[in-house]
C-alpha cells in the first residue's frame, strides 16, 4: 500500500507520535489529502491536550486496542534517533499484530516506477529516487535526499535531508546517513553504522562503524565588527 501524489486508497491513519518528525509526516499526509484519524502520543495526553496540530489527540498506547488492525492504517510518527531502537521497535510489534504501515510518497518527491518501497517507508518533500532502487520497511528518505540508480537501502534506515547515495550503494539495515552526506558509487555500508553529517564516505562502512568529519573548530575572530549603518 503506497500514498503518493498520483492517488491512493487506504483506511482512516493514526500518527503514532507527535515530536519534530511527526510534525513533518502531518505535512506529508495534508499534501497528499490523507484521511487521517488523529494522532497517539502519551506526551500530549499527559498535559490533557486534545488537539495538536489539528489533530484530535486519541490517547496513547492504549488506543489501538480500540480500533481492529483492519479499519485503520498506522503512520509511524516517531524520527530515528542515533542510539534508540524505539522507532524500530514500536514498528515491529504493531506490525506483528496486524496492522498495516502505508509507505508514504511526498508529491514532490520523484521516485521512478521501477523503485520498489517496503511497507511504512517514507519519502519526503523534494527527495529524489532513481531507477532500479529497492528500499526496505521502516526506512526514512529524508527531505532532499538524493538516491541514484541500483542502490539497495535495508530495512529501519534513515537517510537524512540532502543525504547523496551515488549509485549503486548498499546499505544494510538500522544504518543513520547524516545530512548533507555523500557515499560515492558501489559502496557498503554495514548493519548499524554511522555516517556524520557532512561526510564524503570513499571507502566500504564495516558494521557498527561510525565515520565523522573532523571537529570544527572555533576561535574569536581578528576582525573587528563593523557597525551598523543607521
Amino acid at each position: 500500500m503506497t500514498l503518493s501524489g498520483y492517488g491512493f486508497s487506504s483506511p482512516p491513519l493514526i500518527v503514532l507520535g507527535a515530536g519534530g518528525h511527526a510534525k513533518v509526516v502531518v505535512a506529508l499526509l495534508r499534501a497528499l489529502g490523507a484521511d487521517v484519524k488523529g494522532v497517539c502520543d502519551p506526551g500530549l495526553v499527559s498535559t490533557s491536550i486534545t488537539s495538536w496540530r489539528g489533530l484530535e489527540v486519541l490517547g496513547g498506547d492504549e488506543v489501538l486496542q480500540r480500533h481492529d488492525a483492519g479499519s485503520v492504517a498506522l503512520v509511524n510518527g516517531l524520527g530515528q534517533v542515533v542510539g534508540s531502537s524505539r522507532r524500530k521497535d514500536m514498528f515491529l510489534e504493531l506490525k506483528a499484530r496486524g496492522y498495516q504501515f502505508p509507505s508514504l510518497v511526498h508529491p514532490t518527491a520523484w521516485v521512478d516506477p521501477s523503485v520498489e518501497l517496503g511497507e511504512g517507508v517514507q519519502v519526503m518533500a523534494g527527495a529524489v529516487i532513481q531507477p532500479d532502487v529497492t528500499i526496505g520497511e521502516d526506512t526514512i528518505i529524508n527531505t532532499g535526499s538524493r538516491i541514484d540508480h541500483d542502490c539497495i537501502i535495508d530495512r529501519h534506515v534513515h537517510v537524512a535531508p540532502g543525504a547523496v547515495l551515488c549509485g549503486a550503494v548498499r546499505v544494510a539495515s538500522d544504518v543513520f546517513i547524516g545530512a548533507g552526506s555523500t557515499i560515492i558509487q558501489g559502496l557498503s555500508v554495514g548493519q548499524g553504522a554511522i555516517v556524520g553529517a557532512g561526510v564524503t564516505v570513499i571507502r566500504d562502512l564495516q558494521a557498527r562503524r561510525v565515520v565523522v568529519s573532523s571537529p570544527v573548530r572555533i576561535h574569536e575572530s581578528k576582525y573587528p565588527i563593523q557597525p551598523k549603518k543607521s
